[in-house]
């Protein structure tokens, strides 16, 4: 038989964007449901990069149970490089700002274990079907459990929090790709790898050879990135191969340890036509995404979410659907600025296949005037440490 649940929020996804929502309306006396076709140890193993600005720092603390001041590493600056030389970005001398590296896997950990701590409902292995009735005040969201049996969820509000492949957002937009849409001609080929960090901060390296990345992990596992074709077989190159060109993109001093993974990051950014169609919302990668250059995604999710916290709030409390009404501006607001941000310090770092003589000497102007100019430098201060989060939507 159909097993029937209502609830106030039915929220599709367990990532950080559905966690935190969750919590939220914990906090707000508000019931909500979080379903997830991934098994919880699927959730907390998968290994994603994390850059966390420090608004969502403040967010993450604010809910409790974050280790991001233990195992996190606060970073108040990057340093851009070309022709091997380096340019340090002080965040906090130009913007009075930081942001807090801190894998996605390892907020997930926490938010999991804070939602199940709380009592809330977060069921894993339960996967969407098909989400029917948006335009009523009483959307319906159809799952099967992990044996299968069917699960109907009635609620007020239906949340896709799906990722990038979301089922809600059809609901929404009438398709799955319904968007504006970019996909660039590179991609990053990442590795983690056992070596002590080469640097304090990350480096985003640029020369006529392409684009590196010098991230980190830990005290001993780092994450490092090299611009590539995104038909690249993640095993094509060999380790030494692999080190030679970190080397040489980075004018070399690089600490090399054992490469025990390696994967191929194609970049997209992509925009859903709509984030709301009646008592249905979009939020995160069901939402938006973006290149990860500007490290906005697991940030801007945490936006879409602070806000569309406040206007569930308004409707619960005063069944008034005016912040409902305006929470799709008041996103787009800020995605757009991420867009384009991202978009921006894509193509100032990357060279583009078929760029001449002239687009290259150009893009070094570029970097050379965002380094050496307080005003261009403190532009990427602001948006890489992010801008404060908009707390109720404004129409």
């Amino acid at each position: 038989m159909t097993e029937q649940i209502r609830t106030r929020v039915a929220i599709v996804g367990a990532g950080p964007a559905g966690l935190a929502l969750s919590a939220l309306l914990h906090r707000s006396g508000i019931d909500s449901i979080v379903i997830d076709p991934r098994t919880r140890e699927d959730i907390e193993r998968t290994i994603k990069a994390g850059i966390l600005e420090q608004s969502s720092v403040e967010l993450l603390r604010s809910l409790g149970g974050s280790r991001v001041d233990e195992v996190g590493a606060r970073h108040d600056g990057i340093e851009l490089r070309w022709n091997g030389v380096g340019h340090r970005i002080d965040f906090q001398g130009l913007v009075g700002r930081s942001v807090w590296l801190y894998p996605q896997h390892e907020a997930l950990i926490d938010l999991i274990a804070l939602r199940l701590g709380e009592g809330g409902d977060v069921r894993f292995g339960v996967g969407a079907t098909s989400v029917e009735g948006v335009d009523t005040d009483a959307p319906v969201v159809h799952a099967a459990g992990p044996d299968g049996r069917p699960i109907e969820i009635r609620a007020d509000v239906v949340v896709g929090a799906d990722g990038s492949r979301s089922l809600v957002r059809e609901a929404v937009t009438g398709s799955q790709t319904g968007g504006y849409f970019r996909e660039y001609p590179f991609a990053w080929f990442g590795i983690l790898c056992e070596a002590p960090p080469s640097s304090p901060e990350l480096i985003y390296s640029t020369t006529e050879r392409g684009f590196a990345l010098i991230s980190q992990r830990s005290a001993t596992v780092q994450r490092m990135y090299l611009q590539c074709d995104p038909e690249l077989d993640p095993d094509a190159m060999g380790e030494r191969e692999i080190w030679d060109e970190l080397q040489a993109r980075t004018g070399g001093g690089l600490h090399e340890g054992p490469i025990f993974q390696r994967d191929v990051l194609r970049f997209r950014s992509f925009v859903a036509h709509e984030l709301r169609r009646g008592r249905a919302l979009l939020v995160g990668d069901a939402a938006h995404t973006v290149p990860p250059t500007g490290a906005k995604g697991m940030n801007l999710a945490l936006a879409d979410v602070v806000l569309l916290h406040r206007a569930i709030e308004e409707l619960v409390r005063s069944g008034s659907e005016h912040g409902l009404d305006a929470y799709p501006e008041a996103a787009s607001r800020r995605i757009w600025k991420a867009e384009h941000f991202s978009w921006w310090m894509t193509s100032m770092l990357h060279t583009a296949p078929g760029a001449n003589d002239f687009d290259e000497r150009r893009r070094l102007g570029e970097l050379e005037m965002v380094a050496t100019s307080r005003h261009g430098a403190a532009y990427l201060a602001e948006a890489y440490t992010g801008w404060p989060f908009e707390t109720r939507p404004r129409g």
